[in-house]
């Protein structure tokens, strides 16, 4: 695509990558603001049928924008160019492979994309819609560091598919082991390793605020590096293709796509929408409520958060607004504004701290060939984190040191063993729970219990 060319008005720059489903330019607006414009491949885009399902989902995108920004990356138009059609965006690079691919994403870098998408795809998912094709190359950066989601919802379009929000979970998982191993060393490592195995299980909302208790194990987390390995991406123009994964698009004759009028948008949304379901408020009934410790994320992180939309350097599609969804901009402004008050008045979270340990021994006699089942009941002061234990046994096996993850605000924890015996005769047995670490005393607590087993 050359550098020149304009579509929509949007003059293209030169820097160019590919994706799945066509090849992305970033661009230059007519007021001068960065953009981003997407060529699909010509061959995806040829029938009707798909280009009406490029039409909804846009329109669902903009639609979900009208209740605030939701980490979409933000969608101006859609629009054809003589044989050609365009996506017309905010600026959609760098993504996440290009940070990735160029060594500018560190631990604390790679736990923020997670944790923001994670968080928008809750939000997409209660919408009633889904991704579809999450993964690196369809993450972007934006030039505050937030972390946007790109091409939602048009690969899926383009074939006729549905994408179940399970589908976005299992991506999330495996972006969280790719940056595991890629973007992170040691606990860290550790730790988005564990979230990479535990989100199909737990679900997106129990890692992300695991995450969020794990802050400690990644220096940096935040936007603002992110944003600084932005501005370092742009800082070298480029014409060469970023070295992003693709399916491969054809890249077919460069587009000739003037804005002297050619390019016709593919959008007709209505100025009102007769359904409340249709607009995406980021609050209210039917949306996932953040947790605390999500809103203090969101809000404390980054002060420029409520305003991605019009700061990401893009002009706002211009279309009526309804007065509800101005009126909810300035309510979830509100929202945010007392988050971020009450985040800078409390203290930093205390630690995980184990009080007690009670251990509960079977109280019939075990019979022959049998098992003695015991229960360590741990009581914590409900912080999250991970407890570092080992069951002693009176019959002098070898203990192993175990650990056990605690999620937030789980005050009570229940660790099993399982102890077999088998032959003939009489034998008491005890098992001892210990407790090494991390205690309100510093020192272990244990506690331990008896049984007896007749044969």
């Amino acid at each position: 695509m050359r550098e020149g060319v304009t579509v929509a008005g949007h003059r293209l720059t030169g820097r160019t990558r590919l994706s799945e489903i066509g090849t992305w330019a970033d661009a230059v607006s007519p007021d001068g603001r960065p953009s981003g414009v997407l060529r699909f491949d010509p061959q995806a885009v040829a029938s009707p049928q798909a280009r009406e399902r490029l039409v909804a989902a846009a329109g669902a995108d903009i639609r979900l924008q009208g209740g605030g920004p939701i980490g979409l990356l933000p969608v101006i138009d859609l629009v054809a160019a003589r044989d050609e059609v365009w996506l017309i965006t905010a600026r959609a690079t760098p993504a996440v492979a290009d940070l990735t691919a160029g060594g500018a994403l560190d631990a604390g870098g790679a736990a923020t994309v997670l944790l923001e998408a994670a968080q928008t795809l809750l939000a997409v998912h209660a919408a009633g819609l889904a991704h579809g094709a999450l993964h690196p190359g369809t993450i972007v950066i934006g030039e505050d560091g937030s972390v946007l989601l790109a091409e939602r919802g048009l690969l899926r379009a383009l074939r006729g598919e549905h994408a179940p929000a399970e589908q976005d979970v299992a991506a999330w998982a495996a972006l969280a082991g790719t940056l595991a191993a890629n973007c992170a060393r040691g606990h860290a490592a550790a730790v988005l390793q564990w979230a990479a195995s535990a989100a199909v299980g737990q679900g997106l909302a129990s890692v992300r605020d695991a995450l969020i208790a794990e802050r400690a194990a990644f220096p940096g987390m935040g936007r603002d590096g992110l944003a600084h390995a932005a501005r370092g991406f742009h800082a070298p123009p480029s014409s060469v293709p970023s070295s992003v994964p693709s399916s491969g698009p054809s890249s077919g004759p460069p587009p000739v796509a003037s804005s002297g009028g050619e390019a016709v948008t593919l959008l007709d949304l209505p100025d009102a929408v007769d359904d409340p379901g249709d607009v995406m408020m980021r609050f209210g009934p039917g949306v996932p409520t953040e947790t605390t410790a999500a809103q203090i994320w969101r809000s404390g992180q980054t002060s420029a958060a409520i305003t991605t939309t019009q700061q990401a350097g893009v002009a706002a599609p211009r279309r009526p607004r309804r007065r509800r969804a101005a009126w909810a901009g300035t309510l979830l402004l509100a929202i945010l504004i007392a988050v971020v008050i009450l985040w800078l008045r409390q203290t930093s979270a205390a630690p995980l701290a184990v009080s007690d340990v009670d251990v509960k021994a079977p109280k019939k006699t075990v019979r022959c060939d049998g098992r003695a089942d015991f229960v360590g009941v741990v009581t914590t002061n409900g912080e999250a984190g991970s407890i570092r234990y080992v069951w002693i046994r009176s019959d002098d096996r070898e203990p192993i040191e175990q650990e056990q993850r605690i999620s937030p605000g789980d005050t009570s924890v229940n660790l099993p063993l399982h102890w077999k015996v088998a032959g003939s005769g009489s034998f008491k047995g005890t098992a001892t729970l210990r407790v090494l670490s991390p205690t309100t005393t510093g020192k272990p607590i244990q506690d331990k219990a008896s049984f007896t087993y007749k044969c």
